[in-house]
């Protein structure tokens, strides 16, 4: 502990740099999992202030419809909404709005241009051959907005009209966006969310190294993915600082690319020569058994001790990844020299992680894997093939870095990451540090033994529970 000015611990910052240009208000990721990280999960950590970066292993055409889920989940300005034709019946218009996940839908003729509005509500009972343009809200009866608009003239239009969607026209009543009342209400729940500069959520999105890496790279960029994630197991290898090139070549500077792993200074050097962020991790993961059967890996605290000082010479920011069981290992991170923190295994048992709830001995629980572990990479070839590559399985049998786990069930991802935030800023309150580039500095590791340990546990009491 070190002396502390602090008087809570609500005043301390946990506003992180996530790559050069990028900033998060928690400095907290979801892992690139395909039991950790889809839409759901990116979304509600954009919610919380971190990220979540949608995991690669399913189809190209996929991924980019789960970035454009979060994208478009709250925002001030939705700039295409979903729109459906005017002579479309109501069956029509409920496949679609169960398709998109929406509750409204902008009706519009071959020429695009608006005619009127229709929501789950105007048909929930209406017969299936209706007709939209008989239930809709039409055109005379529309309250709408120009280009440009601010979103306390939008609230004031709501508030006025009682509305909860508000089409954006030009002058030729061409749709150009879409306001909903949901949305703003949103961005007033989550205050600290994180969002891009037009007011959407954030989001990363995952890609390889071999095949169609960058045909996904492309499609994602597309989407207006905020960051993308070179994710392989050993980073510091020609075929991924190709591949950064490559990206970089092809896509430009703007594009915010974090890569990894790496778990040595040389490493990290490397890799920060192309990418915006340098993910730090070689086994520490809780399903991860790379150290066990490739004899490899760099302790987690050692590893981040080891490619801090890189990451400040090069000024590219330290993503630790794995390791994490609490929110004192995130302190430790940071103290050590990470801005940010990716976690799997906390967020795997919630309700937004992908998987259903299943009930063990009475308890429940949900799937963890890792992604190099045998049923992911059976499952990873599945879903881009069709078919189970059932020659290849002895291949995988041998090659297996990661096992299967059931972890207990958590409830919210919300609930989690708040829990872990508060730990962080307790953390930091002891440290009196007010943000986490001051955790760093007045941060200092002391070595303790086994029976300190011990003494860091609860101890000679019966807990309850």
């Amino acid at each position: 502990p070190r002396f502390s000015t602090l008087r809570s611990r609500t005043e301390a910052s946990t506003t992180a740099m996530l790559t050069r240009k990028l900033k998060v208000n928690i400095p907290i990721v979801s892992a690139a999992m395909d039991t950790v990280t889809e839409s759901k999960m990116a979304i509600a950590m954009a919610r919380e202030g971190g990220l979540g970066v949608i995991h690669r292993f399913m189809p190209i055409k996929q991924q980019v419809a789960e970035v454009l889920k979060v994208k478009r989940a709250e925002g001030i300005v939705i700039d295409d909404p979903y729109t459906i034709n005017l002579n479309a019946s109501v069956a029509e218009a409920r496949r679609e709005m169960e398709t998109r996940g929406v509750s409204g839908l902008i009706v519009v003729d071959e020429e695009s241009h608006v005619h009127g509005i229709v929501t789950a509500r105007d048909i929930m009972f209406e017969r299936d051959e209706a007709p939209v343009k008989q239930v809709m809200t039409p055109r005379s009866r529309l309250v709408t907005a120009s280009e440009g608009v601010t979103v306390e003239e939008a609230v004031e239009l709501i508030r006025k009209h009682k509305v909860e969607k508000i089409p954006i026209i030009d002058k030729d009543w061409h749709v150009k966006g879409l306001i909903t009342a949901k949305d703003i209400r949103s961005r007033g729940l989550y205050p600290h969310s994180s969002r891009d500069a037009k007011g959407r959520m954030m989001v990363g999105a995952a890609v390889g190294v071999k095949g169609d890496y960058m045909e996904r790279a492309k499609a994602l960029v597309e989407a207006e993915t905020d960051v993308l994630v070179v994710d392989v197991a050993h980073g510091h290898s020609q075929l991924v600082l190709d591949a950064l090139k490559n990206i970089r070549r092809e896509l430009g500077d703007d594009v915010q690319l974090i890569a990894g792993n790496v778990a040595t200074a040389e490493g990290f050097e490397d890799i920060a020569a192309y990418a915006d962020c340098v993910k730090v991790g070689i086994g520490p993961g809780a399903v991860c058994t790379t150290r066990v059967v490739a004899g490899v890996g760099v302790p987690q605290l050692t590893a981040i001790l080891s490619c801090s000082e890189a990451a400040e010479r090069a000024g590219v920011p330290l993503m630790a990844d794995g390791g994490i069981r609490s929110s004192a290992d995130i302190v430790k991170a940071l103290a050590a020299g990470a801005s940010t923190v990716m976690i799997g295994m906390l967020l795997a048992g919630t309700d937004e992680s992908p998987g259903a709830v299943v009930v063990r001995n009475g308890r429940k629980s949900k799937v963890y894997r890792g992604m190099a572990s045998f049923y992911a990479m059976l499952s990873r070839e599945a879903k881009a093939t069709g078919e189970v590559p059932l020659d290849e399985v002895a291949d995988y049998s041998y090659m297996a870095e990661g096992v299967e786990a059931y972890v207990d069930y958590k409830g919210s991802a919300s609930d989690v990451v708040k829990q872990l935030v508060n730990g962080l800023k307790s953390g930091m309150s002891y440290l009196g540090a007010r943000t986490v580039p001051e955790l760093r500095r007045n941060a200092v590791f002391i070595q303790i033994t086994h029976a300190a340990y011990i003494e860091s546990l609860p101890h000679d009491v019966e807990r309850i529970g």
